[in-house]
């Protein structure tokens, strides 16, 4: 008993850490990027950045057969995982503001009940439609403000476009592939999906990269380049697997919700992002959205339910 309760805590610890330490890399990426460095520059440090750190943790990691097909397959989970997620929360990152990228990262859930239905054939019941409505309602929102107003501290349409449709990709790729991301651990996931993902952006960013790191780059910008390389994206990846583990999808889903949290917090103690009431208003449609279509029932949950009744009959 004393071991599952440990083991739950060190779960629930993880979990917290994972998202506590993305809700900070959007104020110190956002730095970044506002000193020295541009979006297409960081996104591809951390893609190098992480591929290099996950080869080397892979040297001492449990050792994994991975077929051919299956090492072919993580080129379109790197594209949908990777590459479209983090080049457009990256670059929509350094185009709007920290606060607005975090409260959009909430919605990944909601997409991925929609892809579910879709492509899982998952039904869509009413809790479900009402959370997708109120979600979508908090990110037009955020949209919409971000439309009128020219102050990056408030936000930028396009910034937020590109973080919603990073969430949308990352959404695809857990629909996608599923059963490929749970066949593994994560570190031998990982090491393939980042070095098909760096093989195929580097070539594309590699001169634009040289010539921007050629230029006099301060070292606290280096240091946040750090930041987001290694705690952002190698740390937090490892910390939401030893999670998810242990955790109830539904209990992972509602640690989502630090992420803006600490985000909106270091934010506005480091002066580059402003909390208007609309912000506050997204928040609430948002994460009330997001609890909406994680409290309600999965195709599992109504096939148990169903068999549940037909024993009682």
């Amino acid at each position: 008993m004393e071991r599952n309760n440990n083991r739950a805590l060190i779960a629930h610890l993880a979990m917290f850490g994972a998202c506590a330490g993305w809700g900070l890399m959007a104020p110190v990426g956002k730095d970044a990027m506002s000193n020295g460095i541009d979006g297409i520059t960081m996104v591809s440090f951390r893609v190098a950045g992480a591929c290099l750190l996950f080869w080397i943790a892979s040297l001492v990691a449990p050792k994994e057969h991975v077929p051919l097909k299956d090492k072919l397959m993580f080129i379109g989970a790197a594209v949908f995982g990777l590459i479209l997620n983090q080049c457009c929360y990256t670059i929509g990152l350094s185009l709007t503001s920290p606060i607005n990228a975090s409260i959009v990262t909430t919605s990944m859930p909601i997409f991925a009940m929609l892809l579910s239905a879709l492509i899982l054939k998952e039904p869509i019941t009413g809790k479900k439609a009402l959370g997708v409505m109120m979600g979508c309602s908090g990110a037009l929102m955020l949209i919409l403000t971000s439309a009128t107003h020219a102050d990056g501290k408030v936000g930028d349409i396009r910034g937020d476009l590109l973080c919603l449709f990073a969430q949308f990709s990352f959404a695809l790729y857990l629909s996608l592939f599923n059963p490929l991301i749970r066949r593994y651990n994560v570190f031998t996931i990982n090491k393939y999906m980042f070095s098909w993902a760096t093989l195929l952006l580097l070539p594309f960013t590699v001169t634009h990269v040289s010539e921007v790191v050629s230029a006099p780059i301060p070292a606290k910008t280096w240091w946040e380049i750090s930041y987001v390389v290694c705690i952002g994206t190698f740390i937090c990846y490892i910390l939401t697997m030893i999670g998810q583990r242990t955790l109830r999808p539904t209990v992972v889903s509602v640690y989502n919700y630090v992420q803006p949290i600490v985000s909106v917090g270091a934010s506005l103690l480091m002066g580059i992002g402003i909390l208007k009431p609309t912000h506050a208003l997204a928040v609430i449609l948002v994460f009330s959205g997001v609890w909406l279509v994680t409290k309600s029932k999965s195709r599992r949950d109504i096939e148990k339910a169903n068999k549940g009744e037909k024993f009682m009959l």
